[in-house]
């Protein structure tokens, strides 16, 4: 089969067809890529374009308060700063992690609606001058291009209102956490109107929404019904309008909610984090007519090349079959992958992911 762009490759996935290949995406932490430095890959180097990684760009916009965003305290090894969001982060600058959250400016739901107030659909929200310049390049290099919405309950308790807070408001003030999931979208959704009917269309809408952790989910079927779930399916039904797949980030255990994800249409899912619980092979036995996967590849095993690749070999085979599958990492590439048996882990995803 001729070699395709990553464009038509992404789109026979999401047809549920074979392609000359899957698709290989990964993200890599800081940490990881400057070990690959030290190993010898260049400084100014894409490392998509460095190992050989499919093409994806991504359209963000700004749905934020517009806090003040400011540096508090900052040092060689970390930065203390505010966001637009009104969070206060300290974040290590040499470490693979998450940061830490200090303080939240939004903890209830006056202080909600001042927010609100602040997060209304200018055009100033979206770097129109970036996708003048990028937009034309991508199109004639063949890349897949991403909306990147930035909605729902993760986005809310981790970027905005803090854990504890959206999860004792899941159950006590329901309605509450539904305003700011909806309007969150709202921003969204027009915002990337005003992009689209610029004429700068994508081919995927995609969103990050964590909903489990380790054997687990942060909330019941329950609440995902009758809280969260109308806002996915809202995202879905707009995505669906527009004649492009609506894909869900979603890391941890989320195998009891699986099934109202297909039931609102959803149509790809990511990581498939194999540490949490999740089962690839399963979920490719019962969803795999309906739903891309994407991921997978457990993360804890990249510190061996002969454990990941008896890993793929297992799995990816499988995984292909009928299209519908995108090759990454169950979540990042962490800093315990060397620069050469990355290198191997796309040349080995090339090998058993062609058709």
């Amino acid at each position: 089969m001729p070699e395709m762009t990553s464009r038509e490759r992404f789109q026979c996935m999401c047809a549920h067809r074979d392609a000359d290949r899957v698709p290989i995406i990964d993200g890599p932490w800081g940490a990881t890529i400057e070990r690959w430095q030290r190993e010898g890959m260049p400084k100014d180097a894409n490392y998509v374009d460095f190992f050989g990684l499919d093409k994806v760009a991504g359209i963000g916009v700004d749905t934020s308060p517009r806090y003040p965003a400011r540096t508090i305290e900052e040092t060689d090894e970390y930065r203390i700063y505010t966001s637009p969001w009104g969070v206060t982060f300290k974040n290590w600058k040499h470490a693979a992690s998450t940061p830490e959250y200090l303080d939240f400016t939004v903890t209830n739901p006056d202080q909600w609606r001042d927010a609100k107030a602040r997060m209304t659909p200018t055009r100033d929200r979206v770097d129109w001058e970036s996708l003048k310049k990028n937009y034309p390049v991508w199109r004639e290099k063949g890349h897949w291009i991403v909306a990147n919405g930035w909605f729902g309950f993760d986005i809310t308790h981790s970027w905005f209102v803090g854990t504890e807070r959206v999860l004792m408001a899941l159950i006590e003030e329901p309605e509450w956490c539904r305003e700011m999931f909806e309007h969150e979208l709202d921003m969204n959704i027009a915002l990337f109107d005003m992009i689209w009917d610029a004429g700068y269309t994508f081919d995927c809408f995609r969103w990050p929404d964590d909903m489990g952790y380790k054997l687990n989910q942060f909330f019941s079927l329950r609440v995902y019904r009758d809280v969260l779930k109308p806002v996915h399916k809202r995202a879905v039904e707009w995505a669906h309008r527009k004649g492009i797949p609506a894909h869900l980030h979603s890391c941890g255990d989320v195998r009891p909610l699986v099934p109202e994800l297909v039931e609102i249409g959803i149509d790809g899912l990511n990581p498939l984090e194999v540490k949490a619980g999740m089962d690839p092979l399963a979920l490719k036995r019962d969803y795999g007519d309906r739903l891309l996967l994407h991921g997978g590849i457990n993360a804890l095993l990249y510190e061996s090349l002969d454990a990941i690749e008896a890993e793929m070999r297992r799995l990816v085979p499988t995984l292909k079959q009928n299209g519908g599958y995108i090759l990454s990492s169950d979540h990042s590439v962490p800093s315990s992958m060397s620069m050469e048996n990355f290198r191997r882990f796309v040349q080995l995803g090339k090998e058993l992911g062609g058709y």
